[in-house]
């Protein structure tokens, strides 16, 4: 089993940059493929990206492609969400999540492991 924590959300304007972590503890991180969600107010989870037990594969939602990057440092148990160029529809609470083998990186309900959350909120 692994835990997991986010941090680094806050409050930004539109087209500043935000940068959020995820640390793991527990089991070998680099173990896990590794996911961001984000949930906004009256909306359903969605995916945002996810990034390979090796992170030598990483994939992207269209809202976010070529803003967003996701990267790991399995030495450090961490996986980082690097957000630019932020919009006010990004606001939402992101969500990291890992499993061993995802069925579909897209789909959260393939992973097993969830964090508590980050709150983003971009201002117009």
């Amino acid at each position: 089993q692994v835990q997991l924590s986010e941090s680094g959300g806050g409050l930004v304007q539109a087209g500043g940059s935000l940068r959020l972590s995820c640390v793991a503890s527990g089991r070998t991180f680099s173990g896990y493929t590794t996911g961001w969600f984000r949930q906004a107010p009256g909306k359903e989870r969605e995916f945002v990206a996810s990034i390979s037990r090796s992170g030598a594969f990483t994939g992207y939602a269209d809202s976010v492609k070529g803003r967003f990057t996701i990267s790991r440092d399995n030495g450090k148990n961490t996986v980082v969400l690097q957000m630019n160029s932020l919009k006010p529809e990004d606001t939402a609470v992101y969500y990291c999540a890992a499993d061993p083998s995802p069925s579909t990186w897209s789909r959260d309900s393939a992973y097993d492991y969830w964090g508590q959350g980050t709150q983003v909120t971009v201002s117009s």
